[in-house]
């Protein structure tokens, strides 16, 4: 079968696939501003590419801006191999290149490609102006909420382009809170949204199969007498924050850690209204930052293990003996059920039985194909340690541990060139396991594996979106969960499978009454009072 190529002026001939999808949410982007919704993988960048190719006709000036540095050098590179400009007329901006350089280069290239920090900067200095680009590009859209960058640079976009302007949002998951939502398409000016997935009609010929499974785990008898030790600390905690009116319930299986960071938000707000003496908000204050560190203490043992907890205690005690310690961290860390808990993980000699689980996936996948490339993610730093010492006994694995550019606590991280360094030797097959943090969720040009392996759920949707969208690209796929069972990964899973279905629904209500009304987005729905934003934790 014949490949069918797409002819475009400005695009090189035989260059990229025709896909029927991507030629259809083109056109609707040129038609009005629009926000695009598809998963990793299925080629939100060759429709930035055809809107770009149908626009330079016109003369005028095209703007692609992307979160960070490597998306940056990912869409140039990209740009320059495609279409047929003289690689110089598509500039790349960065913070290193110096103001009078970036003048010259805003006047001379027809594409510039930026981080939205460069360009806010430069707009508010009165360097640069907007009024010669038809287009602007927001890559990973999802953060055009609050004070982030992307919200200045849309703003100043419409107030100075008198002519014709288009819009483009890109994102593989806006979430699937609706005041969120609203949030993103009011500030990018959004009239229109085109979301598919891969089992939409006309996507489904251009896609490959994907497996999703999940594999519950027992948790090992002797990790309880630590769970039942921090469990009772928590407990205490929690009900002394019950007692001051901060929680209904002090029952652990009913707490989150999402609720325990809007009680942080209500303890803000009492310590201002001055609603409790200096005494008590300090007692308040200390139960709820060590109610938080035993949660996360217990989601460690339950869902990354015994050493992982080690290592989180470990860092505790580092906290708490330095010179200006928190006081937080040396009454935690002193607290008698958690030295019972550091002396019982001094003689436990058992790790999690994900470790167990992971490896025999790893080990089956690369026995029925060698060629096999696996992302394996994790939450934490810690574990994609541990991971990567518990796969470095098999011969078989070629295993890379990817994490972010932060320099943590007796953790370096990884340079930008690094990174690099590291993916390029992953599609070349130097190594066939990447064990990665959120570092390769987003964005970056991670080739296509057969096989994800969550080693814990999170509640996020647009996280886990991202992740899925790492397999099934060139071939068929499989994504594996893991989940510990009766402990937070059950609830994180749900959750996040609920968020996903939940985000369809709610883009797909809002497209159609902006096509049906031919109203604005704010009319959309009654306005709520203001609340402050919580971050998903981790």
């Amino acid at each position: 079968m014949y490949a069918v190529y797409l002819n475009y002026e400005f695009i090189k001939p035989n260059s990229i696939e025709y896909r029927e999808y991507q030629v259809n949410i083109a056109k609707s982007c040129l038609k009005s501003n629009t926000l695009v919704v598809l998963p990793t993988g299925l080629g939100k960048t060759v429709i930035a590419l055809i809107v770009i190719a149908s626009l330079l006709k016109k003369n005028c000036k095209i703007l692609f801006l992307a979160p960070t540095k490597p998306l940056v050098n990912q869409h140039t590179s990209f740009l320059r191999q495609f279409l047929t400009l003289d690689g110089r007329e598509i500039a790349i901006f960065t913070g290193e290149i110096s103001p009078d350089k970036r003048s010259k280069l805003w006047k001379e290239a027809k594409i510039i490609v930026s981080t939205p920090q460069v360009i806010e900067n430069d707009l508010e200095n009165n360097r640069i102006s907007l009024e010669d680009f038809c287009l602007v590009i927001f890559d990973e859209a999802h953060r055009a909420v609050g004070e982030y960058s992307y919200v200045f640079v849309a703003k100043k976009y419409i107030e100075q382009r008198k002519e014709e302007k288009h819009v483009l949002g890109m994102t593989a998951s806006p979430g699937s809170d609706i005041d969120r939502i609203m949030e993103i398409c009011k500030n990018l000016d959004i009239h229109n949204i085109e979301i598919r997935n891969r089992y939409d009609k006309d996507v489904r010929p251009y896609v490959h199969g994907l497996t999703l499974e999940w594999k519950l785990v027992e948790l090992p008898e002797e990790f309880s007498r630590i769970i039942k030790l921090l469990s009772d600390v928590l407990s205490e905690k929690l009900g002394m924050l019950k007692a001051a009116g901060f929680l209904e319930t002090a029952a652990l299986s009913r707490i989150s850690m999402r609720r325990l960071l809007e009680v942080r938000d209500a303890i803000q707000d009492a310590l201002e209204n001055k609603t409790f003496s200096s005494k008590e908000i300090y007692k308040i204050l200390m139960a709820h930052t060590i109610a938080l560190k035993t949660y996360h203490a217990l989601e460690l043992i339950k869902t990354q293990g015994a050493s992982a907890l080690k290592r989180y205690l470990k860092r505790m005690q580092s906290e708490a003996s330095a010179k200006k310690g928190n006081n937080a961290s040396k009454h935690f860390i002193r607290d008698r059920r958690i030295i019972e808990v550091m002396l019982h993980l001094k003689k436990l000699d058992v790790e999690h039985p994900k470790l167990k689980v992971l490896s025999e996936i790893v080990k089956d996948q690369l026995e029925k194909n060698k060629q096999s490339r696996i992302i394996i993610f994790t939450q934490y730093r810690d574990t994609a340690l541990q991971i990567l010492n518990s796969l470095s006994n098999m011969e078989e694995v070629k295993a890379v541990r990817f994490v972010g550019q932060a320099t943590k606590i007796e953790d370096k991280g990884l340079t930008q060139k690094e990174q690099e360094t590291i993916i390029k030797k992953f599609k070349e097959g130097e190594y066939n396991t990447l064990i990665a943090t959120s570092v390769a969720e987003e964005g970056l040009d991670i080739p296509s594996t057969d096989l994800v392996i969550f080693y814990e759920p999170i509640p996020s949707e647009i996280r886990s979106i991202q992740r899925k969208g790492r397999t099934a690209r060139k071939m068929r796929g499989r994504v594996v969960i893991l989940i510990a069972k009766n402990t937070q990964d059950e609830a994180y899973y749900w959750s996040s499978v609920r968020k996903e279905k939940l985000m369809y629904n709610q883009l797909k209500t809002i497209n159609l009454k902006l096509k049906d009304r031919k109203i604005e987005i704010e009319d959309l729905y009654p306005k709520k009072s203001k609340q402050k934003r919580l971050i998903d934790y981790m």
